[in-house]
């Protein structure tokens, strides 16, 4: 009786040791935590993941076909009015960064563009966030297309003039890249304000 008390354990032992069970499991980290929610979070996570790209090719497409239009139809054309002389449309190769800034630093502009696509694509493994997922997409299909220029267009790799022709009164010429990654960073920032992270999780300062 004693060592079948032992084997089987009292009342109070068997307590303790659901006691101790429970705790390991609460201090247990994701990987060794119950596998019903790790490959729910794997979906989620693979589904922002697609929905990051997605966004990212059709922002690039979408860039990539204007400039390929204005180029063939606009280049050494006279501007087309849009709105008056409010905005018109009118084709500018730009050496700089986004609205014609920093017109002597293109291939600075070049090596940023190549980081932004990196430190993206890095973030993609651990973003949970559909926001998140369209704000960083929009940023990648923006760098993307500006990048792309840099690389193919004249006058060399790397040193390529970005092509523009969006051209609003009073204002610096730019294009649907600058687009995207202008409405990608605001969204970021009202996300960031929001207390909402990459991973799904929400904070409040």
């Amino acid at each position: 009786m004693a060592e079948a008390e032992r084997v089987i354990g009292t009342p109070d032992n068997k307590d303790e040791a659901d006691d101790a069970a429970a705790a390991a499991a609460a201090e247990a980290g994701p990987d060794e935590r119950s596998s019903d929610e790790r490959p729910g979070e794997r979906s989620r996570g693979r589904r922002r993941v697609v929905a990051l790209f997605a966004v990212a090719i059709v922002a690039y497409l979408i860039d990539l076909g204007s400039k390929l239009l204005v180029v063939a139809k606009l280049e050494h054309q006279p501007p087309i009015p849009v709105i008056g002389d409010l905005l018109q449309l009118t084709a500018v190769r730009n050496p700089g960064a986004a609205f014609g800034f920093g017109g002597a630093f293109t291939i600075i502009f070049t090596i940023i563009a190549a980081i932004v696509v990196v430190v993206i694509a890095r973030l993609a493994r651990k973003l949970y966030s559909l926001p998140w997922a369209i704000a960083l997409g929009l940023l990648l299909g923006g760098a993307l297309g500006n990048l792309t220029d840099r690389i193919f267009r004249a006058p060399g790799f790397l040193q390529g003039a970005v092509v523009d022709f969006i051209a609003p009164a009073h204002f610096a010429v730019f294009n649907l890249a600058d687009s995207a990654i202008v409405c990608g960073g605001f969204l970021i920032v009202i996300l960031s304000f929001r207390g909402l992270d990459p991973d799904g999780t929400v904070h409040k300062d």
